[in-house]
């Protein structure tokens, strides 16, 4: 994992631990998605649209070239809440080789914030299909 994503990540988990209530916990997963750019409407195309959620998400993968490429994921959603968890995935896997997002425990991480608890069984679901299309990109360029 590139340093950038494991200090975001860092910081993501000390922040989540600070905050009490899992109200105050939504509110800061929304405020992270406000903080994510918006993609441009070229990406918002139903090639790009992952399935399972309830809301409209699109993801977008490239990968670089070179001795160790990596994926470069950018996201959106059209529900703040998402686009909340969209940050948080892409500041798990955005940046990894091919190799590395196959074998991260994205479980962990969900179990560490507390999110596969505290997440409806829908969010949960789509959150799972985020993480599928982004494992599925990661083994079309391994």
């Amino acid at each position: 994992m590139n340093m950038t994503a494991v200090n975001i990540l860092d910081e993501i988990e000390e922040t989540f631990d600070l905050l009490d209530e899992w109200e105050d916990r939504y509110q800061y997963i929304i405020d992270l998605g406000r903080s994510l750019p918006p993609i441009g409407a070229e990406h918002q195309t139903p090639e790009n649209e992952v399935h399972g959620c309830m809301s409209t998400v699109w993801l977008v993968a490239h990968c670089s070239g070179g001795s160790a490429p990596t994926i470069e994921l950018v996201a959106d959603s059209d529900a703040l809440i998402v686009k909340g968890l969209l940050a948080i995935v892409l500041a798990a896997y955005s940046g990894l080789t091919p190799q590395a997002i196959i074998d991260f425990d994205v479980d962990d991480l969900f179990n560490r914030l507390g999110l596969k608890q505290h997440l409806s069984p829908s969010r949960r679901n789509g959150l799972y299909s985020m993480v599928k299309r982004i494992r599925a990109h990661a083994v079309e360029y391994a």
